[in-house]
């Protein structure tokens, strides 16, 4: 059983979603009423970094299961927490400025790709096996 990555998934859902009602917040905040996605730059910041997290998700979960299957569940796990500490991060750089996102996005992307990489070097090596 994945029990660990089934929980980093779970966190990971739920930052997804704290992000994404921080940009209702935002809204209300600035007084960007829909459908525009700009005019007060802490509503863009706060917009993007709910965009870069869905952005990334696709990239981020698959690779966090396949790890998990092929590799290991509490090492994907360590990683898929570490990928939610670089969003973290990314959120509260950003959220100051965006010239202080670079370290969470960082963390995030290195995280990702490892996670990737570490699939797909598994998967591949059982195909030739």
């Amino acid at each position: 059983m994945y029990h660990l990555t089934a929980l980093v998934t779970l966190l990971a859902i739920a930052f997804y979603l704290f992000v994404t009602i921080n940009v209702s917040r935002a809204r209300s905040r600035t007084g960007i009423k829909v459908p525009a996605t700009s005019g007060h730059p802490d509503f863009e910041r706060a917009f993007r970094i709910q965009a870069n997290t869905l952005e990334w998700m696709p990239i981020f979960l698959p690779s966090l299961w396949l790890f998990a299957v092929y590799i290991g569940d509490a090492v994907a796990a360590a990683l898929g927490a570490l990928w939610i500490i670089g969003r973290v991060t990314y959120f509260i750089g950003y959220s100051k400025a965006a010239a202080k996102r670079g370290p969470g996005f960082a963390i995030q992307a290195l995280t990702a790709i490892a996670l990737w990489v570490g699939a797909l070097g598994a998967v591949v090596l059982r195909l030739v096996k």
